[in-house]
């Protein structure tokens, strides 16, 4: 089961809001005994309108620490950073979220880790890293899509939409994951920990490969609404229903155009898929024709289609999807039940992932006594 990847693995998590606790939560998820600090007050997460509290104080806060246990610790105290010290002895693993230098104020740099610890994994997971003009400026998801060029080409053409939910947050937490499970394997064979460097904006940054081949080959880049995947396209495009709602077609290859075309009845439209883009036309046509019914039309009439559709779901509709269900990564959220949480993605050896115990908070004192029961 993958919730046995990382059993014996300890995670001290310093971090706050989304993008660390998402990333603490996977290694969670695989197995690593995770500890989240927090200061006095608590995570911000736990106060942050509209998300936490659209339905009570802490929902969001809940689902995202699930896993987890947390501990309370002022690290500007003697007694708090006497308490970090000792935890951190024992811990494989420490991830931060801190702004670059605020660890460093607080007593606890770089180099005074590895005093502590010589073989500890330290990731600082931050907006733009720990070095450049930007290291120490504010940001948020929108501001990091924006750097790499991916939000100049998101959204219609009038002006450029973030996406949602937030894609830095989420891939920099991802990209943490993957540089710590590196780096335990590397401490596996070396015995040697390491710093780790990771960066939300860096993080996007390294997705935009296929998008910068196509801008120095072209002296310009994708465009919104006008290239195959921005939304230029008759055959990659999201089609409003006659009930308000909406379609993805994917129809990229041949035989997929070919095969909703004549789904549709419309076989004249075949030869059409390589017009020259953007295909205003073609796209206004086929506007015009899923605009004729409802979404719940369209559902049956192309089930059955190999054309790459899928409706446009609403959240309310997700946890009862048929697809979703027979996955089993979501609990709550059907026959009446609240939402609970997303399970951990990854079916291992036929089985689906283990449905998470909530998060649960302990005191220094216990915190203390359990990682000292024995050494990582």
């Amino acid at each position: 089961m993958s919730d046995e990847f990382l059993k014996g693995v300890r995670v001290l998590d310093l971090s706050q809001f989304l993008p660390g606790p998402f990333a603490t939560q996977m290694l969670a998820d695989m197995g690593a005994d995770v500890l989240k600090v927090e200061p006095p007050k608590g995570d911000p997460m736990r106060e942050l309108n509209p998300v936490t509290n659209a339905r009570g104080p802490a929902s969001f806060h809940g689902v995202i620490n699930a896993g987890k246990r947390i501990v309370r610790i002022d690290l500007k105290s003697s007694e708090g950073k006497s308490a970090l010290e000792t935890l951190v002895r024992k811990t494989d693993v420490l991830l931060e979220s801190y702004r670059p230098g605020v660890l460093e104020r607080l007593g606890f740099g770089i180099d005074r880790l590895r005093e502590l610890n010589s073989g500890l994994i330290h990731c600082a997971l931050s907006g733009y890293g720990q070095t450049g003009p930007l290291r120490l400026a504010s940001g948020h998801d929108m501001n990091y899509i924006a750097m790499t060029g991916a939000l100049n080409v998101t959204g219609p053409a009038e002006k450029p939409v973030a996406a949602f939910p937030p894609v830095a947050d989420y891939g920099g937490a991802l990209q943490a994951v993957i540089a710590i499970q590196g780096a335990l394997f590397s401490r596996f064979r070396t015995g040697k920990g390491a710093f780790l460097d990771v960066a939300m904006a860096d993080s996007i940054l390294a997705w935009q490969a296929s998008a910068m081949t196509q801008a120095d080959q072209a002296d310009d880049g994708p465009t919104r609404a006008c290239d195959l995947l921005t939304g230029g396209a008759a055959c990659y495009q999201n089609y409003q229903t006659s009930d308000g709602k909406f379609i993805s077609l994917g129809a990229i290859e041949e035989v997929f155009w070919k095969n909703f075309c004549e789904a549709v009845e419309r076989p004249e439209w075949i030869s059409r898929q390589l017009e020259p883009l953007p295909q205003t036309g073609l796209i206004d046509e086929v506007s015009t024709l899923i605009k004729s019914r409802p979404r719940s039309w369209w559902d049956e009439h192309l089930a059955a289609t190999d054309c790459c559709y899928h409706p446009v779901l609403e959240y309310g509709e997700v946890a009862e999807w048929s697809q979703v269900v027979e996955r089993q990564l979501v609990d709550g959220g059907r026959d009446g039940k609240p939402f609970e949480s997303i399970r951990f993605p990854v079916w291992t050896d036929g089985n689906p992932p283990a449905k998470r115990q909530p998060l649960s908070e302990v005191s220094i004192e216990e915190s203390l006594r359990d990682w000292s029961k024995t050494s990582s």
